[in-house]
């Protein structure tokens, strides 16, 4: 209950912030708040996100040998003009760890090293980087980034953050997509329209998942106001993503910044206004994956002992299912309940989509809470009759459980895809303050037109749809809209580089930043359509640059001039992402499991985090432990423990880079975590295989494993006497018999080596695979 002083104190602080400042003496503070604000939004960049793309020809250079691709031109131009020079080179070495890092997201191995330092010739650099671009691999990495913006999850968030066992298609999707080097501007209308412009390829309706992972739960009351916040998501997501624009901000109101109006928000809005996922759609045996395969064999043999008492079941739920679906019904708002008994007749296009909600959400487990409820005379569904119905019920769930070991451990029969309800969309409404129960105005589909004044936008029904995704996807992947080249781009540099050539990914409006080079951004995205959005060409211009290709190192110079290095004078160091440290230790310790795809995999946490939580599958076989990071299963209300401590993506929101933070935790994580113990140990393991108990050896080996180089005479030396002291360390700390050792795990034997000894190479090996040089891309 609010007290009348907490009230009193309310009233009195709205007068005073509805006061104008002049009245109590500060007309010179609200004057300079007003210039600073206009200041500020002249400052912004003035729109260049939206004018036409200019190919800009080669700029002229002083250190003419120096570019090996366009790109170079643009980049030392801007450096010459501050009177710097760029970098020097990294060597060998330095190179093919940075570049595998970057494209893999794994560290070479010492057979890769070698055989690049081996190969002299001028095309060794462009052979190394299509070899890696070739690889399954660089799916992996790159596809991995797309799901941050996609927020990527198997899970369905909010309080019950329920199973989406089939999203690990779309997951699937987007790694073959990069790897097949599938043209972006198909990948893009795939993703919001491939029901519509392909309604027969199955590849192309999964892509449409990407619309699809939006938070959401059955327990929803308002049904209506659900599909309004269904298509915010849907519009929202596709606006940040491709065309970097935060169009949420108009949603209440005009843009403060950007002139989009409130009006042009609901617009766009509009375009999913009949759109739905359909998220238990049966695969056909043609498009069965193997790993369907192999879930339809064991779902076979759950059938067999089961389906009988399942269908027992179903007929018991059958005899209440009217009562159960209308004491569900009762929860809906007033509103949804008029439209699930309307007469066939009369039902609209919102109808339509209200009963295929409601159909989504009652399901049988629905029917069973019911049934459950109606037999305890506690509840107020309480219905003596069906006593024995739920008895007998409960009696054959008792008998199916036993069974439960043989139900599929991993995958679905069903695929999601998100489609439009019929060719008819629904009104949509501009909302007062964005308010879903204050509908104002009919609005019709339509683009802002600050992106697109000029656009012909063509709407055409297509069978049962209304063609209006399609529509949007055509301009959006459109060589006329110079947004997504710019946009896309900006990503991919933004991977390589730390930082977009315009800083803000996510916002390339008057609140964002403008480009450090627009001339380099256009060049690239120009250059980018005109070889048919060819992604793995544009990544392969990026690293055979030059600019790509210079050092680290600080430079006094530099810094004085340029202290955020946005003229890429030198290259930006960088911490490795979540998924590079732990694949890259399960990849230098030979526990990677390389198999590609398949539904999301289960590696062990600690006990403590699994207990309790009746979605992790904590005693699933010990090939999830070494399954790719990209292929964990996310669940939205528990991060993996391992990777959380290193800033991974949020799946609650569209992630649009990743933040790099330096914390205690982080070193803590490495130290003790029980799954780097384990890679550590079998490292260790493998060397020992490899060159044997010779000291000097396992220390050079261990350098060339991690590092991609050969450890200098100090760094030798003090690896040496570390084992030494280690050794003598662990030695003293056994005297009662009860000190437990690390030693090296799958060692094809134990003879002559001295398990101390062995020991101590274990700590030195998790000391130098929880170093900085191995867990930043130098």
């Amino acid at each position: 209950m609010i007290n009348r002083t907490s009230l009193l104190a309310a009233v009195v602080m709205l007068i005073w912030v509805s006061v104008p400042m002049t009245l109590y003496g500060f007309p010179d503070n609200a004057r300079k708040a007003a210039a600073a604000f206009e200041k500020f939004k002249k400052k912004q960049n003035s729109g260049w996100a939206y004018n036409p793309i200019q190919n800009s020809p080669l700029p002229l250079v002083h250190q003419s040998d120096w570019p090996t691709t366009t790109v170079d031109y643009f980049v030392l131009e801007a450096i010459e003009k501050a009177g710097l020079q760029p970098s020097v080179s990294v060597n060998k070495e330095q190179f093919i760890r940075r570049v595998t890092l970057d494209t893999w997201g794994l560290v070479p191995t010492p057979e890769e090293v070698e055989a690049f330092k081996r190969d002299q010739s001028p095309e060794a650099y462009e052979r190394l980087v299509e070899r890696l671009l070739s690889s399954e691999k660089f799916g992996e990495r790159i596809g991995r980034k797309w799901l941050d913006l996609a927020r990527y999850s198997d899970s369905s968030g909010f309080e019950s953050d329920d199973n989406r066992l089939n999203m690990w298609r779309y997951r699937d999707y987007v790694i073959n997509a990069f790897n097949q080097n599938k043209p972006y501007d198909k990948f893009v209308m795939e993703q919001i329209a491939g029901d519509e412009l392909w309604p027969e390829d199955f590849e192309a309706n999964i892509a449409t998942g990407f619309l699809a992972n939006y938070q959401d739960m059955g327990s929803f009351r308002d049904l209506l106001l659900r599909k309004y916040d269904i298509e915010i998501e849907m519009s929202e997501q596709v606006a940040e993503t491709f065309l970097a624009a935060s169009l949420g901000c108009a949603r209440c109101h005009d843009h403060k910044y950007d002139k989009i109006s409130q009006n042009e928000y609901f617009g766009f809005h509009a375009f999913f206004a009949n759109s739905a996922a359909f998220e238990e759609l049966e695969i056909s045996k043609e498009n069965w994956t193997v790993w369907d395969q192999q879930y339809q064999t064991q779902k076979q043999k759950y059938d067999r002992h089961t389906k009988e008492l399942r269908d027992q079941q179903t007929q018991i739920l059958d005899k209440v299912r009217v009562d159960g679906l209308k004491w569900r019904r009762l929860r809906y708002f007033a509103n949804a309940r008029e439209s699930l008994y309307k007469p066939e007749e009369e039902i609209t296009s919102l109808d339509v989509w209200v009963i295929h909600r409601a159909n989504f959400i009652e399901v049988d487990a629905q029917i069973m809470r019911y049934l459950r409820a109606s037999a305890d005379e506690t509840h107020k569904a309480y219905d003596e009759k069906n006593i024995p119905l739920w008895n007998e019920y409960d009696a054959l769930q008792q008998q199916v459980v036993k069974y439960d070991h043989l139900k599929p451990k991993k995958g679905s029969p069903y695929y999601t895809v998100v489609r439009d309800l019929s060719a008819e969309a629904p009104e949509t409404y501009l909302r007062f303050g964005g308010i879903h129960e204050r509908p104002t105005t009919v609005v019709e589909p339509g683009l802002p037109k600050l992106w697109a004044k000029d656009y012909d936008l063509k709407i055409e029904p297509m069978g049962n749809s209304t063609g209006r995704r399609s529509a949007l996807a055509k301009w959006i992947a459109s060589k006329d809209n110079p947004i997504t080249a710019r946009v896309f781009v900006n990503r991919v540099w933004e991977l390589f580089f730390e930082k977009g050539i315009s800083v803000n990914t996510a916002d390339f409006g008057k609140a964002g930043t403008a480009p450090s080079n627009l001339k380099l951004l256009d060049h690239i995205a120009y250059e980018f359509m005109d070889n048919n959005w060819d992604v793995k060409w544009l990544v392969k211009t990026i690293l055979l640059s030059k600019t790509y290709r210079q050092v680290s190192d600080y430079r006094k110079d530099v810094y004085a001039i340029d202290s955020e290095n946005k003229l890429l004078a030198v290259f930006p160091r960088k911490r490795l992402e979540a998924e590079q440290i732990r694949d890259s230790l399960l990849y230098v310790s030979g526990k990677l499991n390389q198999t590609v795809g398949g539904p999301a995999v289960f590696p062990k946490i600690p006990e403590a985090m699994a207990q309790g939580n009746k979605y992790w599958n904590n005693k699933a076989g010990l090939e999830d432990n070494y399954r790719r990071s990209v292929y964990t299963f996310i669940r939205r209300s528990l991060p993996f423990a391992l990777t959380s401590a290193f800033d991974p993506a949020d799946s609650n929101a569209i992630h649009h880079n990743r933040v790099v933070s330096t914390t205690a935790l982080q070193a803590l994580t490495l130290m003790n975590s029980h799954e780097v113990f384990e890679l550590t140990k079998a490292l260790s393991g493998k060397i020992i295989n490899d060159v044997g108990f010779d000291k000097e050896k396992m220390v050079k080996s261990l350098f060339y494993i991690l590092f991609g180089r050969e450890p200098d005479p100090v760094e030798l030396n003090s690896s040496i006497d570390f084992l030494q002291q280690q050794t003598l360390l662990i030695s003293n700390k056994a005297w009662d018999g009860e000190f437990s050792i690390n030693v090296p795990s799958g060692l094809d034997s134990n003879e002559g080596v001295n398990p101390l000894q062995a020991s101590a190479f274990v700590d030195l090996v998790h000391v130098l695979a929880s170093s900085n040089e191995f867990i930043y891309r130098m």
